[in-house]
């Protein structure tokens, strides 16, 4: 990867592993100097997946970045504001690239996985959507009253295509569906300022819980499931990597408000994942007709990369909802 943010300054909430680890590596070997945030610190052996911000300061700077890692508890609004207060007197008010990443909903999704949104507590809300949802929008304001000072910059919100059409549970897509909506009103708001607010759709990516969550759903099926052989997986450095491209665009401010596709992003750009490939979009022909013919999947190189239009995905998805 060229140095296209050598002297920017980016912030990744969210990064001690997964996505926002593989985010701020992307970011990293593209040059810039990378806040991190999570809860833990150092490494530990507590943690069911691991993780820990030290590890991720360690996997960026080895990429050829400058890595600052800090400690928030994003369920925290005064500690949001104090990390943004230490960026703004670190930094000398600059800050170029937001990542709204971080996402606390895991542990409750698995435990109402597969029961209908009654069967659950009300707490489940908040659960899948303060720390995702929420801390985006409080990081948000303070990202923006940055950049709109300096009059440039750029707001990424991870979101998924639960924010689509129905994925693990209600409160999951209507989050996700909400994550949308927020980058595509601040982005109307943003836009005079010429600062960008983008949401990002990441493929399926094989995070250490996706896989491991993967592997619990064939065990439980007894056999290997469609999700579960890893057929067009993404690393999380793939994400990582798309957004440093949208990042390094000098008109980046014609896709503010708009979805952004990992994989389309990627094809557009040339980018390939970690080892060399390029997966293709969800809404590929690629993808498309082997996940419905899985026996296509050994000929999938054969099958044009066409993407679908979104008015027919749109469509699509709102019938299959009823």
């Amino acid at each position: 990867m060229s140095k296209n943010l050598q002297g920017k300054i980016a912030l990744v909430t969210g990064a001690t592993r997964g996505i926002g680890k593989g985010i701020a590596v992307g970011l990293g070997e593209a040059g810039a100097t990378v806040y991190i945030t999570g809860r833990t610190f150092e490494p530990n052996n507590y943690q069911h997946f691991g993780g820990s911000l030290r590890e991720t300061e360690t996997a960026v700077i080895q990429a050829g970045g400058v890595c600052i890692p800090v400690q928030v508890d994003h369920s925290d609004d005064e500690q949001i504001r104090q990390l943004f207060a230490r960026i703004e007197s670190e930094q000398n008010g600059q800050l170029d690239i937001l990542v709204n990443n971080v996402y606390g909903g895991v542990q409750a999704l698995r435990t109402a996985f597969g029961k209908p949104f009654w069967e659950s507590e009300p707490s489940f809300w908040d659960a899948a959507n303060n720390v995702g949802l929420r801390s985006h929008y409080v990081a948000s304001i303070y990202a923006a009253r940055m950049m709109t000072k300096r009059k440039k910059g750029v707001i990424f919100t991870i979101s998924s295509w639960g924010g689509m059409s129905y994925i693990f549970s209600v409160p999951y897509g209507v989050g996700k569906s909400a994550c949308d909506r927020l980058a595509a009103d601040m982005a109307k708001e943003l836009k005079q300022y010429h600062v960008t607010s983008l949401a990002i759709y990441p493929g399926i990516v094989g995070t250490e819980q996706i896989t491991n969550f993967a592997k619990e759903q064939s065990l439980e099926n007894g056999n290997s499931s469609l999700f579960a052989d890893g057929f067009n997986w993404e690393t999380p450095l793939f994400t990582g990597r798309a957004i440093a491209s949208l990042a390094s665009d000098a008109n980046m401010i014609k896709y503010t408000g708009k979805i952004q596709v990992v994989a389309e992003v990627a094809k557009r750009y040339g980018i390939v994942d970690q080892n060399g490939n390029r997966p293709v979009s969800l809404r590929s022909l690629r993808f498309i007709l082997p996940m419905a013919i899985p026996f296509l999947r050994n000929y999938a190189w054969l099958i044009p990369d066409l993407t679908i239009p979104w008015f027919v995905i749109f469509c699509l998805m709102i019938s299959s909802r009823f």
